[in-house]
């Protein structure tokens, strides 16, 4: 079993679209798959569908109970969020072992799954480190933009602490551009900026602008059921292959 948290400490940067459209891509490459919701928005889980959940990831980390799993297709489980995450860093700093509990709840899934994805907040808080704590890699999506790894030293900095303290096998298995608009003469030096900060860290497949991806979401299915020939679902049918031949 392979768990990846996918991270940013930036927000709109397609880390959500990404985790759940790598996620349906593996499923469709027959890969057992499980997705979890750790951001408190909920994207995610409003993404694959589902609005109003009764029992979240919250409540497997405040009582201690095993992860609430819903089927959403074949091949394919989801762990979903809640508003009431919002109100679990706060709750996390007073407990014992804090920073493994996911880990803990994750030994209780087995290896019943090839693949596990972790969205994780937009934030560099306890939730995110538990899931750093938890994963074996990380993958990190990057938007075509300038600014896109301002702050990205201290994101480094905290997967590197997180190793010496917690995990020391943790590694960044991977970035990828996403938002790309291969139009605009400004991505191709983006391209070249980023790689030459995380070299042969940088996979080969970015992400295009795509309308379908954002209605795919809307419709609560992944881009490959909505719109099996956008450019959306090539580029992530690409990524995903790139991620299980280089993970």
């Amino acid at each position: 079993m392979k768990i990846i948290a996918v991270i940013n400490h930036k927000g709109g940067t397609g880390k959500t679209t990404s985790t759940l459209n790598i996620g349906a891509g593996l499923a469709r490459a027959n890969k057992k798959t499980l997705l979890i919701d750790i951001d408190p928005q909920s994207n995610l889980t409003e993404g694959l569908g589902l609005r109003d959940v009764k029992v979240s990831i919250y409540d497997s980390i405040k009582d201690d109970v095993a992860l609430p799993i819903q089927n959403i297709a074949e091949n394919l489980d989801l762990v979903p969020s809640s508003l009431d995450l919002l109100g679990a860093e706060i709750e996390l700093v007073s407990r014992l072992g804090r920073e493994t509990i996911l880990k803990r709840l994750l030994k209780n899934v087995g290896d019943k799954y090839d693949y596990v994805l972790i969205d994780c907040a937009p934030a560099l808080g306890m939730l995110t480190v538990n899931a750093l704590v938890a994963a074996d890699t990380v993958l990190i999506p990057l938007e075509a933009e300038y600014f896109a790894y301002r702050g990205i030293d201290r994101l480094v900095s905290i997967i590197s602490d997180v190793r010496t303290h917690y995990n020391e096998g943790l590694t960044i298995g991977g970035v990828f551009i996403t938002k790309i608009n291969p139009r605009r003469v400004i991505t191709e030096q983006i391209t070249e900026s980023i790689k030459k900060y995380f070299n042969d860290k940088l996979f080969d497949t970015s992400i295009r602008i795509n309308v379908a991806l954002v209605e795919a979401q809307l419709k609560g299915v992944d881009v490959f059921e909505y719109a099996p020939a956008s450019n959306g679902a090539i580029d992530y049918a690409n990524l995903t292959e790139e991620i299980i031949v280089k993970l």
